[in-house]
């Protein structure tokens, strides 16, 4: 997959299947559109997901990183990640259509939610597309919202969920764990004294995350797949300044600094709590190793 940051100074130089959008997820509403526009690479059409953000710097529920990863998953090949530019905001969505979906990108197909709108105050919408595909020489096809438990899947359904620590229920959401890449991190290695060795990652300030506490997971790495619980929050019993995630892998005692790893969250257990004792600490510690080897074997 190639990545484009920006594109008023950039041309494609060949057909293309267009989806855009906010994409903040990449739940399985925004799934539908874009395994819409990779089936057309089979008609010779180049699949191309183009974001918009109003704000690049708020929180999101995939990192750069990880949504480069999980749209090259799909089978994307064109990412073009713009922010919302001032020449962006007020151009006028006939404008947009032709001069930069039609124009610049070359789109011959076009596929969008029912509630779709860009463009100056959000004047286009997806009347204006069916109107102009004649015109403008592209097909456009709109698919209708993913529901789950009679509600549209959104960003926000996600993000309530996450708030929530409902895990089970985001995974249904996104139609993937929800997880946090990065790189292990040297922590104060109070695991490993207590003979349960962790992984400590510090996740992007501006990665949500699920409520602080203790969660059944699975860490990817190497291309493999090691089941543990992680911890998520400041570790209150020893003191952090930083809202850390750290993780104890059943079954495994290699060292991982340095490495990067994807965390998966799949079940909560109980909040992050302060202990009177390191004593009393590693006995929850056990109690949660516990938890963990029973959610799996019940999942199995």
């Amino acid at each position: 997959m190639k990545y484009i940051e920006g594109f008023m100074d950039f041309n494609l130089d060949r057909d293309t299947a267009i989806t855009l959008g906010k994409f903040d997820g990449l739940h399985r509403g925004h799934q539908q559109l874009i395994s819409r526009v990779c089936a057309k690479e089979k008609e010779g059409l180049a699949s191309v997901v183009i974001t918009i953000w109003p704000d690049p710097q708020a929180d999101a529920l995939l990192t750069l990183g990880e949504k480069k990863d999980r749209l090259k998953k799909l089978g994307v090949s064109w990412w073009i990640d713009c922010p919302f530019l001032p020449e962006i905001a007020h151009m006028p969505p006939e404008e947009f259509v032709s001069e930069i979906l039609v124009k610049r990108f070359r789109a011959k197909y076009i596929t969008v939610g029912s509630d779709f709108c860009f463009g100056y105050q959000r004047r286009g919408n997806v009347e204006l597309l069916k109107k102009l595909q004649t015109k403008l020489g592209y097909q456009l096809e709109v698919v209708e919202k993913e529901m789950y438990q009679d509600r549209v899947i959104s960003s926000t359904y996600v993000r309530e969920a996450l708030s929530r620590g409902e895990m089970e229920l985001v995974a249904e959401l996104l139609g993937y764990p929800y997880s946090v890449q990065g790189e292990v991190l040297h922590g104060r290695r109070i695991g490993r004294t207590l003979g349960m060795p962790t992984t400590n990652l510090i996740p992007s300030v501006h990665k949500l995350l699920p409520p602080n506490g203790v969660y059944a997971t699975k860490t990817l790495w190497n291309g493999e797949i090691y089941e543990g619980v992680t911890n998520i929050g400041f570790k209150p019993t020893i003191g952090e300044l930083f809202r850390g995630v750290e993780t104890y892998l059943f079954d495994f005692d290699e060292d991982l600094y340095g490495q990067t790893i994807e965390v998966q969250l799949h079940g909560f257990e109980r909040p992050e709590q302060k202990f009177d004792s390191i004593d009393e600490l590693k006995e929850q510690m056990h109690r949660d190793i516990l938890f963990g080897r029973a959610y799996f074997g019940e999942k199995a």
